[in-house]
C-alpha cells in the first residue's frame, strides 16, 4: 500500500541517560538502549513515540531509534541494529519481513491496529442525515446511478474518481476495478498530481457539503478529521484478487483486504527483556484512535511525540498495557 509520507521529526525519541533508580523506578531489561526502527510516515511515527515514552519513563530504559524506510529498517530488525518495529502490514507483508521471521531472526508481537483500510469513500453527508442527497448510495455497485451527482467539470455526461497519483499501486489497483465494476465509460480516471491534492480534494468536499467520489486509506489524518462513508464491494477474495491484478480487462473485482498490523522485533531482543516484551504483546489500537492522532498532529503542526503526549495524558485505555506502577510513573514524566 501506498501512502504519503509525513515528514515529522521524532527527535525527543532519542532519550537521555536512564532515569536514576529510585524507589519507585523499574529496572530496565537490558543495560544498553532500547533501538526503535523509525518508519518515515505518520502512523508508525506516532505509534513509535507511544511505545518509546512508555519503555522510556515507565521501564526506566534508555531510548534510540534509527530512521529510514520498511524494507532496509525490517532488515535492520533481523539483523538486531535496532530491536522494535512498530508497523508490519500483515495484509501483504514484505517480503524482507516474512524471510526473517521464517529464519526466526524476527518475531511478532503486539496488534499495532488490526483493521487498517483502503477503499472508495464519499462525505458521509450525502448519503446520512436529513439533507442527504443520496441516501440509497451505499455501493460500488450503485454508482452507474450517480453519475451527475459526481459529475466531472472536465468530461459532461461522466462522473469523476479521485484515483491516486500514477505511479502508486493503488492508482493500478483502483484503474482495475473501474473497469471490473463497469465504471470505466462512466467515471473519469482521475488521477490528481500528488497524495497531498488527492486529500484537498476529499477534504473540499467534506468542508462545502459536497459530492466527491475517492479512494483513501485509514489510518490517516484526513479519516481521523473529516466523517466519510466507504462503499461496499465484494467481500475480500484471493483468487478474484490475483485475477484482477493479473488481467488488462478484468470482470471481477473484490474489496482491499483489512490489514492487521503488528509490532515486529528482533527475536533475540524479545528473548532478553520479557518485561518489555510483556507490554509490546499487550500494547493494541485501533484504526480510529490512530487517525485520530494524526489529524491532532495536522491541526496542531505537532511531532509524534507531542501527539503521544496528548495521547497519553487524555486517555487510559493504554494504562491496560502495563501494571499500575508502570502506568503511574509514565504519567508522573508527562509533566503538568
Amino acid at each position: 500500500m501506498f501512502r504519503h509520507s509525513l515528514a515529522l521529526a521524532v527527535g525527543v525519541l532519542v532519550a537521555g541517560p536512564a532515569l536514576a533508580q529510585d524507589a519507585g523506578m523499574a529496572k530496565c531489561d537490558i543495560d544498553r538502549p532500547v533501538v526503535f526502527a523509525d518508519l518515515n510516515y505518520g502512523s508508525a511515527q506516532f505509534h513509535t513515540a507511544v511505545a518509546s515514552r512508555v519503555i522510556k519513563d515507565g521501564y526506566g530504559c534508555k531510548v534510540d531509534s534509527i530512521p529510514g524506510d520498511t524494507i532496509p529498517l525490517i532488515n535492520g530488525v533481523a539483523r538486531g541494529d535496532a530491536d522494535i518495529i512498530m508497523e508490519i502490514w500483515t495484509a501483504n507483508p514484505a517480503q524482507a519481513w516474512v524471510d526473517a521471521e521464517k529464519a526466526g531472526q524476527t518475531v511478532a508481537l503486539g496488534t499495532t491496529y488490526p483493521d487498517a483500510t483502503e477503499g472508495w469513500f464519499v462525505p458521509t453527508s450525502i448519503v446520512s442525515g436529513p439533507d442527504a442527497v443520496a441516501p440509497d448510495l451505499k455501493a460500488v455497485s450503485d454508482l452507474p446511478n450517480y453519475t451527475k451527482l459526481f459529475a466531472d467539470p472536465e468530461e459532461p455526461g461522466k462522473g469523476r474518481f479521485y484515483n491516486c497519483p500514477a505511479g502508486w499501486q493503488c492508482e493500478v489497483v483502483n484503474s482495475k476495478k473501474l473497469i471490473a465494476y463497469g465504471l470505466s465509460d462512466k467515471y473519469t480516471n482521475f488521477r490528481p498530481g500528488t497524495g497531498e491534492a488527492l486529500a484537498a480534494a476529499a477534504e473540499a468536499g467534506a468542508l462545502r457539503n459536497k459530492p466527491v467520489l475517492f479512494y483513501y486509506w485509514g489510518p490517516t489524518w484526513l479519516l481521523g478529521k473529516y466523517d466519510f462513508t466507504k462503499l461496499e464491494e465484494p467481500p475480500f477474495d484471493r483468487t478474484v484478487w490475483d485475477e484482477m491484478m493479473a488481467s488488462d480487462n478484468p470482470s471481477q473485482a473484490t474489496a482491499y483486504p483489512v490489514s492487521k498490523v503488528i509490532i515486529g522485533a528482533n527475536k533475540e531482543f524479545a528473548d532478553s527483556a520479557p518485561t518489555l516484551t510483556a507490554f509490546l504483546k499487550a500494547y493494541s489500537s485501533t484504526n480510529a484512535a490512530t487517525s485520530a492522532a494524526l489529524a491532532y498532529m495536522r491541526d496542531n503542526d505537532a511531532t509524534p511525540d507531542e501527539a503521544a503526549v496528548n495521547f497519553l495524558k487524555n486517555t487510559e485505555d493504554w494504562t491496560k498495557w502495563v501494571p499500575a506502577d508502570v502506568a503511574g510513573r509514565v504519567k508522573a514524566g508527562l509533566g503538568g
